[in-house]
């Protein structure tokens, strides 16, 4: 496959991914709006920190706002990372690789972008109006990733599309944890009560995680929400699962077996990684501090990206 070809198909689905992890995001405060008691103010700041946008925020705008949040987040096309933007960026990818995604695959893809590109929200818009828009962006994702399953083969262009779905994947769900760590509760005191765990809550609602979490634990904790956000094997958001079956794909494209190790630097990261958290407890996460353990983590993410970057994306010199 040619490195073009991969890099499109890789960054397409990371764009896609993104789109949704930030409607995701916006969920956050968007159900602690319903749940918390009125004398808790609303935050959106803590968004921004935490996806690392706030520097590019405060450039455009005043107040970090609902209505100026959402705005940046979701349409504003001076941020690259804004729901419009990843989804033009992805149908940019899709469009110049029609020949080896499904015509389905397109014309959904198409059709999300403008349907998001034509939706003008303006002032008037209620809580529930937003959240029935965000919501409409996760179950048009959900769908895009439905029709893939459905119509493309298991060769080497969806596993870089897999691949990029869960390094993407990965990182956000640590930014979602960090959004409760940069969360300002009104009284120091709070910590640990109600309040602070109805936030904690809020974290599990917004990636889809709270039934799941109520199966597997009697209690809603913040350790058994952090074991089970960061180090659970098989719910399909944790990043140890999403670790995993990154890596499972990064191996299927190079052909190396896993058994025999490593071959190129990218799949020596992100087994470095994955063993490191399989090995992992809470108590450790909970003794090098959520907040540095996250940042780290986002830290090894970035650089097995840019691993992968150099071993297949990166044009090398030609040597005569």
């Amino acid at each position: 496959m040619l490195s073009r070809v991969a890099n499109s198909v890789y960054w397409m689905h990371r764009y896609i991914e993104r789109a949704e992890n930030y409607a995701r995001f916006m969920s956050v405060n968007f159900n602690l709006a319903l749940d918390l008691p009125p004398n808790v103010d609303q935050q959106w700041e803590p968004l921004l920190i935490a996806t690392a946008d706030n520097d590019l925020f405060k450039k455009y705008y005043q107040q970090p706002t609902r209505e100026n949040v959402v705005q940046f987040m979701t349409f504003d096309k001076r941020n690259p990372n804004s729901i419009l933007m990843c989804l033009s960026n992805a149908r940019e990818n899709a469009r110049t690789i029609r020949e080896v995604i499904s015509k389905e695959m397109w014309e959904h893809l198409n059709q999300f972008y403008m349907i998001v590109r034509d939706t003008h929200p303006g002032q008037q818009w209620e809580l529930g109006q937003m959240q029935h828009f965000l919501t409409e962006i996760r179950n048009s994702t959900q769908l895009f990733y439905g029709i893939i399953d459905a119509t493309i083969t298991r060769n080497e262009a969806w596993h870089f599309g897999r691949l990029g779905r869960f390094m993407e994947r990965a990182d956000k769900t640590s930014r979602f944890l960090d959004v409760k760590y940069f969360t300002l509760l009104p009284e120091i005191e709070l910590v640990g009560s109600t309040i602070d765990l109805m936030i904690w809550s809020a974290v599990l609602k917004s990636v889809s995680a709270y039934n799941m979490h109520r199966q597997q634990y009697r209690s809603l904790t913040p350790s058994s929400i952090i074991e089970f956000l960061i180090l659970d094997r098989m719910f399909p958001r944790a990043v140890g699962h999403c670790i995993r079956q990154a890596e499972l794909s990064l191996y299927e494209i190079s052909g190396n077996n896993i058994t025999n190790g490593f071959g190129n630097s990218a799949e020596r990261l992100i087994s470095k990684l994955r063993t490191d958290i399989e090995f992992t407890e809470t108590t450790d996460i909970f003794r090098a501090g959520l907040h540095q353990y996250l940042d780290n983590l986002q830290t090894r993410i970035n650089e097995i990206g840019a691993a992968i970057f150099q071993t297949y994306f990166d044009l090398k010199p030609i040597e005569v």
